[in-house]
């Protein structure tokens, strides 16, 4: 039999939080032992961030050559090598995963085990017949898709987004059947590349966003040509290699070459066996306290798995939460659902953080709305991108809620609202900063300043500016 393994910190699962716990602990002189049963750097590197947005950059880059003429540029129709644009994809992976990989945290001292970990007591894991104890354990397993109970599908070829990647042939007409940051991400990029694409969602698009933003992202998509179909129910599919057919409850049915499910994550941990350590847990993920510790003190969970926003930047979030409890022993806690961004990668960018109109009018009652948008930012207009605007949501003193945002470059622009609504910080203080001419991010400088325009712009104001101007 092999030797038992001891170490101080067990981590499972090598993804974006994993590896951040990994290689920071062992830099601070504790034994770590990381276990991955797949591919170093998790669901981020090999299936999601990455290659989408590789994806998205290919496809963008096709589309700027379809629109050069509104700059005086003539050029040609766009032809797309899918292979090609597939082995970009590739080759953008390849140049992150040295980062990720088994010999960079073999080298920063991690003992890295490649195999399938269950636990098999409250402190003591199995790894194909290797037993690994561990004073503290750092579940990070991460989400895997979701594949809803649609009659017939067990019979149909499918794609999520670990396999729709892997594609090297251009697909004639993709059906994407889920309309979350996923699915639009995924049918923006290969309507750019060439092919007919359908987005059937039950729901709204983006359901998770303000409605007035993605409205201005469905229609940017259903200009460029995409089919989407909000409201609706998918009853069964049916098909083949060559066709798949996708009934609706309205009783149309939409035909295609290929079917991508974007319907949703579940968390990974059908195998870990969970009773044997005493994890609580539940259909969505691990159930965990601010601290992140699970029913058993001594086992931490973190990322998708941990059940809470499913972001690369949660995980890394709490990586850092993780190593100061374990580590430091201080009492650090994760930070409110609120204060934590997200962005959806679309042309144009939908980024939020904070509270939505909505929430923040349940919350604190009387609340400011400040709109401004791109086709009024000099910028904007120079580079003949203007669809979008932001949109900030305040409390009656001012201090900002929330911001929304949908627009060329959302994702960038969003970072020092991020951090106004992390510190509690007032309008005033946003427009007081001088922003750089001509930038995009003067749009939220303008916002900002539209909050004092009612207060400013008054007949009392007015007749004190008269009666100054009496002293001469």
């Amino acid at each position: 039999m092999t030797a038992s393994i001891k170490v101080d910190i067990c981590v499972i699962g090598a993804g974006s939080g994993g590896l951040s716990v990994a290689a920071g602990a062992s830099q601070l002189g504790v034994s770590v032992a990381l276990v991955e049963r797949h591919l170093m750097g998790g669901d981020c590197l090999n299936f999601g961030c990455v290659p989408s947005k590789a994806l998205l950059a290919a496809g963008k880059a096709a589309h700027n050559i379809r629109i050069a003429g509104r700059f005086g540029i003539s050029s040609g129709p766009a032809t797309i090598d899918a292979m090609a644009v597939r082995q970009h994809v590739r080759d953008v992976i390849a140049s992150i995963a040295p980062h990720d990989s088994v010999e960079r945290f073999r080298a920063l001292g991690v003992n890295v085990i490649e195999g399938a970990a269950r636990f098999t007591g409250r402190r003591e894991i199995d790894v194909d017949g290797q037993s690994i104890t561990a004073r503290r354990f750092v579940i990070a397993t991460g989400s895997s898709p979701l594949v809803p109970p649609i009659p017939g599908l067990n019979d149909v070829p499918y794609l999520t987004n670990e396999t729709v990647f892997g594609q090297d042939q251009a697909m004639a007409h993709l059906i994407v059947i889920g309309g979350g940051p996923i699915g639009v991400e995924m049918a923006q990029a290969h309507r750019r590349l060439g092919s007919a694409v359908t987005v059937i969602e039950m729901a709204r698009l983006l359901p998770n966003d303000d409605e007035e933003l993605t409205t201005v992202v469905q229609d940017c998509l259903v200009r460029e040509g995409i089919d989407i179909r909000t409201g609706v129910k998918v009853e069964s599919v049916a098909g083949g290699d060559d066709e798949v057919a996708v009934s609706l409850d309205n009783g149309d049915v939409v035909r295609g070459s290929h079917l991508l499910l974007a319907a949703g994550r579940k968390a990974n941990i059908d195998d870990l066996n969970l009773e044997a350590a005493g994890v609580a847990h539940s259909p969505k993920g691990i159930t965990v306290n601010s601290g992140l510790r699970t029913s058993n003190k001594k086992i931490y969970a973190i990322g998708d798995v941990a059940g809470g926003l499913q972001f690369t930047h949660v995980a890394g979030h709490h990586a850092g939460v993780v190593i100061r409890n374990a580590l430091f022993r201080l009492p650090a806690k994760v930070k409110v659902a609120q204060k934590i961004p997200w962005v959806t990668y679309t042309d144009p960018e939908l980024a939020h953080v904070g509270l939505r109109e909505e929430a923040a009018r349940a919350q604190v009652g009387e609340i400011n709305i400040l709109r401004f948008p791109f086709a009024e930012n000099d910028r904007a207009q120079a580079e003949r991108d203007t669809a979008g605007m932001i949109k900030i949501v305040t409390a009656k003193n001012g201090r900002v809620l929330g911001v929304s945002m949908v627009g060329p470059h959302a994702g960038d622009l969003l970072q020092p609202w991020v951090m106004a609504v992390d510190q509690g910080l007032k309008i005033g203080a946003m427009a007081g900063i001088i922003w750089p001419y001509p930038t995009f991010g003067e749009v939220g400088h303008r916002a900002a300043g539209s909050y004092f325009m009612p207060k400013l712009f008054t007949d009392r104001t007015r007749a004190i500016v008269r009666f100054l101007t009496k002293f001469g």
